[in-house]
């Protein structure tokens, strides 16, 4: 199974960047020492400092430890007709795209591309898939590393989200839907860790389906690199108000649950 994308420390990080709190601002406001804050981000699990620090950094202390002490990780998701994860390796990290296919059709829709689409390609030849379009959720070089090869490959349409436009590719914005056979594919703006991230929600197959770019992880999110603040409210707003049973398919890590993230995601368990 693919691990976990983030650890504790890795969250403290994410929350504290995002907040624009030093360590001793930090320290402060969590009435421990600059020096407990730094080991903690270091990867030094000490519950009462972590529990101080994440009541300041807005996160939950309790699934902050289920995470430091390996007491969760998310369930593995039962394969569904239709749905394929792919992970890659982009300089060092993993990185995954996505194949969704209806069935009768056999039309299929591939999401990003990451570092190496032949795997995919594979796939789509051997279940005789016709990927009619490719559904990019930003635009980050991980996630379109292998995009002209999957484009001249299959000819295919490309999507992007209007915030992020690149050559090529036709731009598009919230509430765009996307027929596949008798799927529906509808568009959702999550953006904050890039400037219009997109979340596509799949239904028609067996289980609703979100893939989510790098919007949100399981058990993290992805940084807020362009709006901390708008990529927590619209994790919160547009994906987390889905089905519990909704499967998360993120850019990195493994996919997860609504429900789960729900309860057991540090950035937002409890406040869903």
């Amino acid at each position: 199974m693919i691990p976990l994308e983030d650890n504790f420390s890795d969250i403290i990080s994410k929350a504290q960047r995002g907040l624009r709190l030093s360590d001793t601002e930090l320290a402060e406001k969590a009435r421990v020492s600059s020096q407990k804050v730094r080991e903690l981000r270091e990867g030094e699990f000490d519950e009462l400092t972590l529990l101080r620090v994440a009541g300041v950094l807005g996160l939950s202390g309790r699934a902050l430890c289920d995470l430091a002490t390996d007491a969760w990780h998310p369930p593995k998701v039962s394969e569904i007709d239709g749905l394929a994860q792919f992970s890659t390796s982009y300089q060092g990290m993993a990185v995954n795209a996505y194949l969704v296919w209806d069935g009768p059709s056999r039309a299929a829709a591939a999401f990003d591309t990451g570092a190496d689409c032949r795997e995919m390609l594979r796939l789509a030849a051997k279940e005789k898939l016709s990927i009619k379009m490719i559904l990019l959720t930003h635009t980050h070089s991980d996630h379109v590393a292998d995009l002209p090869r999957l484009r001249e490959e299959t000819g295919a349409s490309v999507y992007v989200s209007e915030r992020e436009p690149i050559p090529g590719a036709e731009p598009i914005g919230e509430g765009k839907h996307f027929q596949l056979g008798k799927l529906d594919i509808a568009t959702r703006l999550t953006w904050g860790h890039s400037p219009g991230g997109l979340t596509y929600i799949v239904t028609g197959l067996t289980r609703p389906v979100a893939i989510v770019g790098d919007s949100l992880f399981a058990g993290s999110m992805g940084g807020g690199n362009v709006s901390y603040e708008d990529a927590v409210r619209n994790n919160l707003q547009k994906i987390l108000t889905l089905p519990d049973e909704t499967i998360i398919c993120p850019g990195h890590g493994p996919m997860t649950t609504v429900g789960e993230e729900k309860v057991h995601n540090p950035f937002f368990a409890g406040r869903v």
